[in-house]
């Protein structure tokens, strides 16, 4: 009985446990089955730049590109000077709408945790603080999904296909087919991001599937099996990945949730899609003078400098109840079709 190690026998015993301050408990203290999703996972906010906005919508600048890249440059006649070059630009607007999560606390229900001293993963405050957190930061992953990793979304799509029949310039083999060469076919969608957007592309952001698939294809396996020894041998991972694509960085989406509606059985699958892939230009931070291909707007909703928040409020008189809510508000937008390309069913 309780965490002491050994029963009590009596009745006189139970008392003078309790006098010194010992109190029974039914919940082991060391250990909860809490299935919050691990922190690391969640990497919607590390894949575009986050730029804070000080209104829910507006306006932002969109130079022309054919302009900047032009030579616009003339040999000035004599007496005379040249036409004056253009510089245009157009302009696309940003939309942050807010969302929310509630959660209830019973005040009655917490006092018999408050005064059995529950482990803090049940101690109803803590815990609800953390679902509500973990909730933002799954929602965000969720809309990270829709707006950006999916097929339907970027001008720039390839599909993934089984080897030995025609391949259209929009095609490539899978990855899981030996016969599929990931290295030059990344290279040339790197040479077209680079001539469409004038920026050679930073970012490869893979579903977990399609990681797992270029880590054990064969070419990228050969290239690095003489790197390795007994002690640490030779693997491919998201750095190995990056160096042998030539990008800064390798991200994997291996981030989960539960599809099914309340009531019904769990249906458990990764938030993006899993056999997907996005090579993007992306700056590390808001830039006036750099283009990228996404950015995440937020909006300080509560003006307290956080575009993710949470408060407690009391309940209805009488009810003897709090709530916990958590507010975000974003809008993730595609900003340049030109610096993105998504691979879709590449295993």
């Amino acid at each position: 009985m309780g965490g002491t190690g050994r029963e009590i026998n009596s009745a006189a015993e139970l008392q003078a446990r309790i006098a010194k301050g010992w109190r029974p408990s039914r919940y082991l203290t060391t250990m909860s089955m809490a299935f919050f999703g691990n922190v690391s996972d969640y990497v919607a906010t590390s894949i575009f730049p986050i730029c804070p906005v000080d209104f829910s919508t507006g306006y932002y600048y969109i130079y022309n590109k054919g302009d900047l890249a032009r030579d616009n440059v003339q040999r000035k006649p004599k007496f005379g000077k040249v036409v004056p070059a253009q510089m245009g630009h157009t302009d696309d607007t940003y939309k942050c709408e807010v969302d929310q999560i509630i959660v209830g606390i019973d005040q009655i229900g917490a006092i018999n945790y408050q005064r059995a001293s529950v482990p803090a993963s049940i101690d109803p405050k803590r815990a609800k603080n953390r679902f509500v957190v973990d909730q933002q930061l799954l929602h965000l992953d969720i809309l990270f999904a829709k707006k950006f990793f999916k097929s339907g979304v970027w001008e720039n799509e390839f599909e993934g296909i089984a080897s030995g029949g025609s391949i259209s310039g929009t095609q490539f083999i899978k990855f899981t087919d030996a016969n599929s060469d990931p290295i030059s076919f990344f290279d040339a969608r790197k040479r077209e991001i680079k001539l469409g957007g004038r920026r050679i592309p930073n970012k490869l952001t893979l579903g977990y599937d399609t990681f797992n698939a270029l880590k054990e294809h064969p070419d990228l396996l050969e290239r690095v099996k003489y790197t390795g020894s007994t002690a640490n041998p030779a693997k491919v991972n998201e750095k190995v990945l990056a160096e042998l694509f030539g990008v800064e960085e390798v991200k994997v989406l291996d981030a989960t949730y539960n599809a099914a509606e309340e009531g019904q059985p769990d249906d458990m699958q990764f938030i993006c899609e899993p056999d997907g892939a996005l090579l993007t230009y992306t700056t590390p931070s808001p830039r006036i003078d750099e283009p990228s291909a996404g950015y995440i707007f937020t909006w300080d909703m509560l003006g307290d400098g956080n575009y993710m928040a949470t408060d407690v409020f009391e309940g209805e008189g009488g009810t003897h109840s709090e709530f916990m809510e958590g507010l975000l508000s974003t809008d993730m937008k595609k900003t340049c079709d030109d610096l993105a390309c998504y691979m879709k069913g590449c295993v």
